[in-house]
């Protein structure tokens, strides 16, 4: 079983980076192929189009996978009828949620305060049913313990988005053909994906009828999960959506790039909460509180170790970063990102957190705590926003998460027998070491002129880090050159 486990998650990491790459490529030449102006109208429809597919998927493909799951052992001939009722379901709340998008198009544009995102709803109505019909096939398949071709739906998604994306702005569409090339992009992967859900429902007997209760036992679950992927959807899109509301298209790219950089640096703490939150799990199910602890402790230090002098660093270094990343017309986006700095490491202190709350039987208690947040987040940015732009939405965003970030702590403080001497004397050295090395990053990082001497200022600050690390005791160099 473990040899099995951990072969699926090198598939689906594997995926995750392959995605990671693909999406980091595309929003660079995005940035440099598009004006800001351009730039900030796609994403801004992506945005205010991510709500709208969170109302046409609902729970639906996570309620329907739990009862794959769970009828594959206990009674598989109920299986098809499952997965047929459940994407009856989705395909009807795709449709009537993307004949709104069209049918009110114009409606919505006005109300998000840009008359110009109507050509690009329109393509949005399309867009809402495949990529709602893509995650709906995705997840199942996960039900279905079909990981391989589930990750394969993610590298071929993000390699055909790169392919047709890129060529329909090359070929002059801008942000429309960009959102054309992502509907192309979902439709091919879709067709793909359809056909090895076909094969994985075909290897079932089916039953004559569905049994009693079973289509209202998959909708009443659905309703706990809506209710959690809402509050994260509202928590991760409508910043973007209110800044466009509130401010302009440009605005948005600023925002946008901002919160893309962030995200390309979470796939360490994503990748080390995914492989530790089922353990702490088990831990605890094998009544080894101690052990989960020691576990527990041991990852948050790392997690600290690694992103507070990243945070540092990016907040140090934002202007040349945010220049020779994506240009100088996105240079407004330095005050966001050095904002959002802060934000870094509080999302990367929740990637194993959060995760590992679900795992021990917390998960009600964080979705208390991600809607309550949720709804402050778009408060705050009501108010922020007006009167310090775009800046503004990063200061809710940090505000909001932060507070987000001390309920899970606190929690796992009740879970765990955590030594909190310990952990405060371990944040003190990273503390000190982050302060020394920011010290001399930031004395020099007027000499920067270049990418070339950007890298060497950063490959400098990674060079003090590690060393004053071991000095201090934070990394064991036999831990190190074990690794290598």
């Amino acid at each position: 079983m473990a040899e099995t486990v951990l072969s699926r998650f090198k598939v689906e990491f594997s995926a995750q980076v392959i995605s990671m790459v693909a999406g980091g490529v595309l929003t660079v030449l995005l940035a440099r192929l598009l004006s800001p102006d351009e730039y900030g109208l796609l994403y801004l429809s992506l945005s205010t189009l991510a709500l709208f597919a969170l109302c046409s998927k609902l729970g639906l493909p996570n309620a329907a996978a739990k009862y794959v799951t769970e009828y594959r052992a206990t009674e598989p001939s109920q299986v098809p009828h499952i997965v047929r009722v459940s994407l009856i379901y989705t395909v009807i709340a795709a449709l009537v949620t993307a004949t709104g998008v069209l049918v009110f198009r114009i409606e919505i544009a006005v109300l998000v305060g840009e008359p110009s995102l109507g050509p690009l709803l329109l393509v949005g109505a399309f867009f809402v049913v495949a990529t709602t019909l893509l995650g709906y096939t995705r997840t199942l398949l996960q039900g279905f313990e079909e990981i391989r071709n589930s990750s394969f739906l993610v590298i071929l998604s993000s390699v055909c988005k790169l392919g047709f994306v890129l060529g329909f702005v090359l070929l002059g569409y801008g942000a429309v053909g960009a959102l054309v090339g992502h509907v192309v992009a979902y439709t091919i992967t879709l067709c793909l994906g359809g056909l090895f859900l076909y094969r994985a429902v075909r290897a079932y007997d089916v039953a004559d009828r569905v049994e009693s209760g079973l289509r209202k036992r998959v909708l009443e679950y659905n309703v706990p999960i809506f209710f959690t992927r809402g509050s994260n959807v509202l928590d991760k899109q409508v910043d973007t959506i209110l800044v466009g509301v509130f401010l302009t298209p440009v605005a948005v790219s600023y925002y946008v790039v901002s919160k893309q950089f962030v995200g390309f640096l979470q796939a360490p703490a994503a990748a080390l909460g995914f492989t530790v939150s089922p353990t702490l799990g088990k831990q605890k199910a094998d009544d080894d509180m101690t052990a989960a602890a020691r576990m527990y402790e041991s990852t948050f230090v790392h997690i600290l170790l690694l992103y507070v002098p990243a945070s540092a660093g990016i907040a140090l270094t934002a202007r040349p970063a945010i220049e020779y990343t994506f240009g100088s017309a996105y240079l407004g986006a330095v005050p966001v990102l050095q904002v959002l700095s802060w934000f870094i490491l509080l999302q990367a202190i929740m990637q194993v957190t959060s995760t590992a709350l679900d795992f021990l039987g917390r998960a009600r208690v964080r979705a208390i705590a991600k809607g309550a947040t949720a709804v402050a987040n778009v408060v705050l940015n009501i108010l922020l926003i007006p009167e310090f732009g775009v800046v503004g939405a990063a200061i809710a965003t940090v505000i909001t998460y932060t507070i987000y970030a001390g309920a899970n702590l606190y929690v796992i403080t009740t879970e765990f027998p955590l030594r909190l001497g310990y952990l405060f004397r371990q944040t003190l050295l990273i503390a000190t070491v982050t302060a020394a090395m920011s010290a001399i990053v930031f004395s020099l990082r007027t000499y920067v002129e270049t990418p070339l001497t950007l890298a060497f200022l950063v490959a400098l600050g990674v060079a003090i880090w590690f060393t004053l690390s071991l000095i201090v005791g934070l990394i064991d160099w036999n831990d190190v050159r074990a690794t290598i």
